[in-house]
């Protein structure tokens, strides 16, 4: 299976998304670490301290609008390269 940047950022989105709703109820960052992240997500407190300061949203926003001009970059030229055949 290929590496997809996209589900890494996803994986990050959903690593903050879990700190954030436990750290509102008042849990520490060491407890949400050492019950949460670490148990099922298998990474070093550095990596989560990455993870939080990452922009993850945003990341993903910009991969799809990306994904969408590319796919629709693809289908003018599929299209552009059928016009030429019926002329030559």
């Amino acid at each position: 299976m290929a590496y997809n940047n996209k589900n890494f950022l996803k994986k990050v989105l959903e690593i903050q998304e879990i700190y954030l709703r436990y750290s509102n109820r008042g849990h520490t960052g060491t407890w949400i670490y050492d019950n949460l992240i670490a148990p099922n997500y298998h990474i070093s407190r550095r990596t989560l301290s990455n993870y939080l300061g990452m922009n993850a949203r945003k990341e993903l926003r910009e991969a799809a609008s990306k994904n969408e001009f590319e796919t629709s970059l693809h289908t003018a030229r599929q299209k552009a390269e059928d016009a030429t055949k019926d002329i030559f």
